[in-house]
């Protein structure tokens, strides 16, 4: 009983909603806000936030449910819908999850350097969600890769520049720089609150 009340205390729940609701925010204006080719993605800064904060479950809770955001994006459903429900599914549900729970199981390891701990694993969320759609794009996907190849000399070619590209390098910079400050930042006004109410 113990052990369940600590796994759901009115903060972490609390922090973990806001987190989520920051997740909305930032995905939707990822669907509609571009610069060129970049989409702001900045909807895995929450993911890596939760698992730094409260570890693997939060982490792959968020990651769940980015994972069913992005299944509600427009390109996903106009593109990747129409060429595999389940498979769309899948990769969208288990991508984010297991993003954020590697990231938390990460962070948990590197408890005497919690910096350290804090960049590996907020690099790890964009490399694992991203790793793991392209893994689903030479699977499942493959058969979008071979037709809209073009100009490029292969699939593999098309996919990290024409599908994974300027995305993924604006993904694992901005998660990369701003998760664990943000992580620091919602500690100490938890500390500063915490001490007001003493």
């Amino acid at each position: 009983m113990e052990n369940t009340a600590k796994l759901f205390t009115v903060k972490k729940i609390t922090i973990s909603g806001l987190l989520l609701a920051l997740e909305i925010v930032f995905q939707f204006i990822g669907n509609y806000v571009a610069f060129g080719p970049v989409s702001i993605n900045l909807s895995l800064i929450p993911i890596a936030v939760g698992a730094i904060l409260y570890g693997p479950l939060v982490g792959g809770f968020l990651g769940f449910f980015n994972g069913l955001l992005v299944i509600l994006a427009p390109a996903t459903i106009s593109i990747f819908m129409s060429i595999s429900v389940w498979g769309t599914l899948l990769t969208c549900l288990l991508k984010c999850t297991i993003a954020g729970v590697v990231a938390g199981l990460v962070y948990k390891l590197f408890k005497k350097h919690k910096i350290v701990g804090g960049i590996i694993s907020s690099l790890l969320v964009p490399i694992i969600n991203t790793g793991l759609f392209c893994l689903s794009c030479l699977t499942i996907f493959s058969s979008f890769l071979n037709e809209n190849v073009g100009s490029y000399d292969n699939i593999y070619v098309f996919l990290l520049l024409g599908v994974v590209g300027w995305n993924f390098i604006f993904e694992i910079s901005v998660t990369g720089i701003l998760s664990v400050p943000l992580s620091k930042f919602i500690v100490v006004i938890d500390n500063n609150i915490q001490r007001r109410n003493a």
